[in-house]
């Protein structure tokens, strides 16, 4: 069920794609569902709050309309919400509901929830999309069909002020508990025992990992440790000449953050990290930095993703293997666009253009750094009408874990 804390943020979601559907002259957006709790469309959080068991048809008109038809039992709940004007509850089957309101909106455009490169704009199944055809197979609407990939790509990636306040809160709270690993970790620590150190600390702060806890935070000791998205390992530990590295995030009032440091281990008489592994760590920040400086409303991402990569291979560092940031919010890795090269991984979320609101991360590091370890950095950022500004604040220097 919808908590109070969720309606406000639905409140906003759904006025928001009134504003979207008029910018992009589309008439009336459909989500169609059933059985959402066994893995439903991921646009349901932001415009309803609550799963739905039965055929269920969310439609908003960019007229202002803000229909919801859903199986007796469940209208009572929508109804709830305070957000949908009208609910219409039906017993037997949805077809007539949905046919005689779509009859009523008539809409020339209707937005149906499938794409070939976002999965959070990808929630229609196919047996849903053929059972929709089914419904639909004696009315004008089958033909009138288009993707809302962009309805759902804006509504999820314009943040609402209510949005970027709980993202805040989640970066606040990581951030304290970086301060507080960097206490307890020491020589000998492993990395499953950080990682459970740091699960103890989201628990007393009442959140959640940002993403699955078995890989959350990725703990990286040096050379041996696995690389990626990666399990902490119980028998590889902190070292001395190593670098460590984590990459965390909570999840807190149901919205995240995703952040990486890194400090160096010194071996017993070392002050400051080895020249190898400074000129690495400068070089990442430059790039992070040229990233963040690129970074506008308007741009491609691929286009942020090549400023940052081009600084660091021109220090002479091997290309990193993913994009330099992604989209952050309900989920760790939010949808939308990425900034990302322009590779067939990505499909064609690269050449997404960056709008105000979007929350993104800029991230990308070193495998193996003069044999030391992953060295790597994570930031948080706000697009802004003319730039960006940081949620985070960024690391710029290399710190000694003693």
């Amino acid at each position: 069920m919808q908590t109070p804390s969720s309606s406000s943020i639905v409140a906003e979601k759904v006025e928001q794609a009134h504003e979207i559907l008029n910018r992009l002259e589309i008439d009336v957006w459909l989500t169609f569902v059933r059985e959402s709790g066994e893995g439903g469309d991921p646009v349901l959080p932001l415009i309803l709050g609550q799963n739905v068991t039965w055929q269920s048809a969310l439609l908003l008109a960019r007229s202002g309309e803000r229909i919801a038809i859903v199986g007796k039992y469940e209208d009572d709940a929508v109804r709830s919400t305070g957000v949908w004007t009208e609910v219409i509850p039906y017993v037997e089957s949805i077809r007539t509901a949905l046919t005689d309101t779509l009859d009523r909106l008539d809409p020339q455009t209707l937005a149906v929830n499938h794409s070939l490169d976002d999965v959070t704009a990808d929630g229609l199944s196919h047996g849903m999309y053929l059972l929709l055809m089914e419904y639909l197979a004696r009315t004008p609407y089958c033909d009138r069909l288009l993707s809302a990939a962009e309805i759902i790509k804006t509504l999820r990636g314009r943040k609402t002020p209510g949005e970027i306040e709980r993202i805040k809160k989640a970066i606040a709270g990581t951030g304290a508990i970086f301060a507080a690993v960097a206490a307890y970790a020491r020589p000998g620590r492993s990395e499953a025992q950080i990682a459970r150190f740091m699960q103890e600390q989201a628990a007393r702060q009442g959140a959640e990992t940002a993403w699955d806890a078995q890989q959350c935070p990725i703990v990286s000791t040096g050379p041996d440790s696995m690389p990626g998205h990666a399990i902490p390992s119980a028998s590889l530990a902190v070292e001395p000449g190593r670098i460590f590295h984590l990459d965390f995030g909570l999840r807190m009032n149901e919205y995240c953050c995703d952040l990486q440091r890194a400090w160096y281990v010194p071996r017993p008489g070392e002050r400051k990290p080895p020249e190898a592994v400074q000129l690495a760590f400068d070089a990442i920040v430059k790039a992070i930095q040229a990233a963040a400086a690129a970074l506008r409303p308007g741009i491609e991402g691929w286009r942020v993703d090549e400023a940052a990569r081009t600084v660091l291979t021109g220090a002479g560092f091997p290309e990193y293997q993913h994009a330099t940031g992604h989209h952050v919010g309900r989920s760790a890795h939010d949808g939308g666009g990425v900034l990302g090269p322009r590779w067939d991984r990505y499909g064609r979320t690269p050449f997404y253009k960056v709008e105000p609101g979007n929350v993104m991360t800029l991230e990308l590091g070193i495998d193996n750094v003069d044999g030391r370890g992953y060295l790597g950095l994570e930031e948080m950022v706000l697009v802004t009408d003319d730039g960006c500004e940081w949620l985070s604040t960024p690391q710029t220097s290399l710190p000694l874990l003693e």
